[in-house]
């Protein structure tokens, strides 16, 4: 299934096989009808953060943040870039750590912003504070090809 990947829904958490060649296309979760790539950042509970940590097939950039951090909030435009800018190679997801503290703490995250970027269940890198689209983008891309052959 190589020319497949696993890609878990944000909204319901369920699993769904996409074609790699059908990336581009913006698939849709076979369960509940949403988009499941589409250059957007996903806003991630506890349930559908660690579905999709574990299980993702393609990296995934998480950004932990709070809405009460002033760099949190003037990053989330330049995150947003970076979402359209990496796919459809690399989903981007944010978790709000004030509605989330138990991913936090046991993800790790001491402050925030905290980029960390997963693949096939697996952590890969981190990067912390608030950085622009391209630094975000160069980070991931920097990684992204380690990770793929690790996972391999």
């Amino acid at each position: 299934m190589a020319d497949t990947a696993k890609l878990i829904c944000t909204t319901c958490g369920q699993a769904n096989r996409v074609p790699l060649a059908r990336l581009a296309e913006a698939p849709k979760c076979g369960s509940c009808g949403d988009v499941l790539i589409n250059g957007k950042v996903a806003e991630l509970d506890a349930q559908s953060h660690d579905k999709a940590v574990r299980g993702d097939e393609l990296p995934l950039l998480v950004d932990y943040w709070a809405p009460w951090c002033g760099p949190c909030r003037m990053m989330a435009p330049e995150f947003a870039k970076a979402a359209q800018a990496l796919a459809p190679q690399v989903r981007l997801a944010k978790l709000n750590t004030e509605d989330h503290p138990a991913i936090s703490q046991r993800a790790g995250i001491r402050g925030i912003p905290a980029l960390i970027l997963y693949h096939r269940g697996r952590e890969v890198a981190r990067l912390a504070g608030a950085r622009p689209a391209a630094e975000i983008v160069s980070f991931v891309r920097s990684h992204i090809g380690a990770a793929a052959q690790r996972a391999g």
